[in-house]
Parts: C-alpha cells; sequence; structure tokens
C-alpha cells in the first residue's frame, strides 16, 4: 500500500514573530548565561525546545473557556467542572487542584512518606526526588536495564523490574516501601512508555504487600497512545479508554497539568482513598490556597479541563506524538546518536556518543545544549549529571549512565519545518562534535541545580 502523508489535526488561527540572533550575538547571549541554557532570555531564542512544560498552544476552546472564569475565593463553578472532568476522564475518585505537579508531589511526600522509607521507582525525575528525600525518604531505581541503554529498542523501556522490587522488599521490609512511585512516561529515560502488562503485574505484586502505587500521570495520554500502537490486545481500544486502564490500576497520582492537559499554568493531586484526601485538602490551605482553587485562577482550571478532554484524542496524540518521531527518524537516517527507540515527548541526543572525549566532569550533555544554541539559537535541555545533582551522603557528584539532552517539543506549536531546522543544526554540531571543548561549573545552588548553575569554557 502506498504511503500517505499526514498533517497536523488543526489549522493556526494566530501566529508569533520569532527572532533570529547572528551567532556572534549568540555566542554572547549564551556567555551571558554561563551555558545555561535556563538562563537564556527566551526573546533570544529561534526554536525553543527547552520543554513541553506550560509550551504548548491552546485551543480556541481553552481560550474561549477562560472567558468563563469564575474567580470567587471559595466554590469556583470551574473547580466543579475540573472536579468531574477528572472524575470522568481518568477515574480518580478525588481532586486537590494545586498551581502546578511539584506541589502535589510535595503534598504526597509530606502525606505518606516518614523517615527512613524508601521509595522505589521507575527512574528519578529531579523534583519528585528531591520532595521524596525532603520528607525523609531514599529514592531506589527500579526500572528495567533497558532503560539505561540508549541503543535498546525494546518499546517499554518505562517497565518496572519485578526483580528489583521484590528485592527491595525483602531487603528493607514493606513497612519501609510507602508507595511505589509510577511515571507515564518516564522522562529521564527518554520519554519511555511503561506497559500495561507491566503495570498489572506491579500491582499485583503490591497489593499482596500492602504497598501503594503514585502515578506520575505527567504524559499518561501519550503513554496510552503508546500502548495503543504497541502493545498486543490494545490496537482496538481508544486512547481515552488505555488512560482510564492505566490509572485504574494506581491509588493516588500527581499530575503536572502544563504536560498533557495543554495547559500554560496548573496541576492536582488525586487519590482514591478519603484518608489522604482529607490530608492533602487540609495541607492545600496552608501552601497553595483553597481547596476550590489551590493557587489557580478559575479561568485556568477551565482551560484544563477542557484541555483534558483534548488531550485524550486519539487524533490529537497521532499528530503530537507523531511529530516527535518525525524528528526522531530524521536524524536516525542521518546516523545522529539519540535514545532509542524514539519516545513520546522529545528527542534525546546521547551526548557521550557525540563527545567521547569529554568526561562527565566536563558535563558533555550541559556542552551539546550550548552547542547546539550557538549553531542554530535553538534551545535544548540538560539531562546528565548537571540534573543528576549530589550524593547525600558523599557530596560528589551523582553519575547516571544516560547523558542526554532533550530536544523537547511542545504540543501544537510548531511546524514540520520547524523540525527540519532542528535536524539540521543537529546534524551539523555533531559533525563539528571533536571541536568542542567541555565546560566547569563556576556556580552551584543549593537544589535543582540544573535550573540556575552556570558554568565557562575549559
Amino acid at each position: 500500500m502506498k504511503r500517505r502523508s499526514w498533517a497536523e489535526p488543526y489549522k493556526i488561527k494566530m501566529v508569533e514573530p520569532l527572532k533570529m540572533l547572528s551567532k556572534k550575538e549568540r555566542e554572547k547571549a549564551i556567555d551571558e548565561a554561563g551555558y545555561n541554557t535556563f538562563l537564556l532570555r527566551s526573546e533570544d531564542v529561534y526554536i525553543d525546545l527547552l520543554t513541553d512544560s506550560g509550551t504548548s498552544a491552546m485551543s480556541d476552546r481553552q481560550w474561549a473557556g477562560l472567558m468563563l472564569g469564575d474567580e470567587a475565593y471559595a466554590g469556583s463553578r470551574n473547580f466543579y467542572h475540573l472536579e468531574e472532568t477528572v472524575q470522568t476522564i481518568y477515574g480518580y475518585k478525588h481532586l486537590v487542584p494545586t498551581h502546578q505537579g511539584r506541589a502535589a508531589e510535595h503534598m504526597i511526600s509530606k502525606i505518606l512518606i516518614k523517615q527512613g522509607d524508601y521509595v522505589p521507582g521507575n527512574m528519578y525525575f529531579t523534583t519528585t526526588k528531591l520532595h521524596q528525600e525532603m520528607a525523609g525518604a531514599k529514592f531506589v531505581d527500579v526500572i528495567i536495564d533497558e532503560a539505561h541503554d540508549p541503543n535498546s529498542e525494546y518499546p517499554f523501556k518505562g517497565d518496572i523490574d519485578l526483580n528489583k522490587l521484590q528485592a527491595l522488599i525483602d531487603k528493607v521490609g514493606a513497612d519501609k516501601i510507602p508507595y511505589v512511585a509510577m511515571a507515564t512516561t518516564v522522562n529521564m529515560a527518554g520519554g519511555q512508555p511503561i506497559s500495561l502488562n507491566n503495570l498489572k503485574a506491579v500491582r499485583e505484586l503490591t497489593q499482596k504487600y500492602g504497598i501503594d502505587i503514585v502515578h506520575d500521570m505527567t504524559r499518561v495520554a501519550e503513554n496510552a497512545y503508546m500502548i495503543q500502537q504497541k502493545e498486543p490486545g490494545y490496537q482496538d481500544k481508544t486512547v481515552a479508554e488505555i488512560v482510564k486502564e492505566i490509572n485504574s490500576l494506581t491509588d493516588h497520582a500527581t499530575m503536572s497539568a502544563k504536560k498533557d492537559a495543554l495547559v500554560n499554568i496548573g496541576g492536582f493531586l488525586a487519590t482514591n482513598d478519603q484518608r489522604v484526601f482529607e490530608e492533602a485538602r487540609n495541607m492545600v490551605v496552608v501552601y497553595e490556597g483553597l481547596h476550590t482553587y489551590g493557587g489557580l485562577a478559575g479561568r485556568d482550571m477551565e482551560a484544563m479541563a477542557i484541555g483534558i478532554k483534548e488531550s485524550v484524542m486519539d487524533e490529537h496524540q497521532k499528530a503530537r506524538v507523531g511529530q516527535v518521531q518525525y524528528l526522531g527518524n530524521l536524524l536516525l537516517k542521518q546516523g545522529i546518536p539519540v535514545v532509542k527507540p524514539i519516545g513520546t515527548h522529545g528527542v534525546f541526543l546521547d551526548a557521550k556518543a557525540f563527545y567521547p572525549h569529554l568526561t562527565q566532569d566536563e558535563f558533555p550533555a550541559q556542552t551539546l545544549a550550548a552547542e547546539l544554541y550557538i549553531d542554530s539559537g535553538v534551545r535544548a535541555m540538560e539531562r546528565g549529571v548537571v540534573s543528576a545533582g549530589r550524593n547525600k551522603e558523599t557530596g560528589k557528584h551523582n553519575y547516571p549512565k544516560l547523558e542526554l539532552v532533550r530536544l523537547t517539543i511542545p504540543r501544537r506549536v510548531y511546524t514540520q519545518a520547524h523540525m527540519d531546522v532542528v535536524a539540521e543544526s543537529v546534524i551539523d554540531v555533531y559533525e563539528n562534535a571533536k571541536n568542542a571543548r567541555g565546560l566547569k561549573m563556576i556556580y552551584e545552588p543549593k537544589y535543582l541545580r540544573f535550573f540556575q548553575a552556570r558554568f565557562e569554557k575549559l
């Protein structure tokens, strides 16, 4: 059968002009930013692939929803619309809105963790792990080994290794494990999905020991799309049906709605546990705002409710993930070292393979992100030793096996032509990789250093 092209399931109503600096201007800008792409001014960026968090384009229906904002301090009708949407689309019983996902991570960590606990999970995420540690727990990575191999083609590299999880339970005891942290998809592994077959097995094991599952559902609809495409038995299921099934196998969820739900700000904690709900509803008043707004304006909750419904549409996910796959396949055809298979929200460049002459102490991923910006004005994000932070006991760098640069694609923002420009820049940087020098860290903040650290060229 002849291959047919696909196109985005929307048309463009408004555009934002972009500015293109000269190479000399970009060199000056990245130097002033301490070779940290987070510290660049957005107006100096041509194509911004730093993150997909809060950077998506809202639909006309979402923009219309902003006009329906009920800004009452208590009992906003937009809260009840959001609550009903979460219950209907996601299946969780109780909702506590927050200004973004990390606030939900903070609350669930404080509620469930006690000093000396262990939290196993399918690879760490920066803010999640920090909140777990600040609550007194130690994070333990129980993801399958394939997730640490950028060249493995295993389709569900987000899966949990049941033997690793069982070994931790045997070692520390189930009473020291308040929950398993399970993310859909796994960001630090390259946007890799979990399989429902694996989640069902994890659910069976945790129920045997009375251990909860906390679901980081930031990109659950993208994960559901990958299950639909790759897991036997789910080809005839809709994304919405698969999302519901994933959630039904978990107890609590944290959500950064700035990703899947297509809004610029917002999140929530969802749970099926009445006790956890009551505690979170008390905490949110202290840390965020009243339990019916949680740090959000009514209009933001309305846009979120509409965005959740749009996010589980099959045609949306086909185009969203399809654009990521398009960029990834362009790079694979040119022999560029990327994490395989291509994930759902970004293409992850293997900085170790780009710069085999640089050690991790010379920050190859941070170097690669800076070089990409200098070459073309494309802003990407480091996901390697800088993001991994320091060992709490020794004070030394954590050295992850994966040293990556993430090209994160915002939803409904860029065209295929933008992806072509990005691919050409990556190829040029790769062809000149042998000339790259590493970096030295000259300023390091206490927490989440990748946001604000500064570097200089060696």
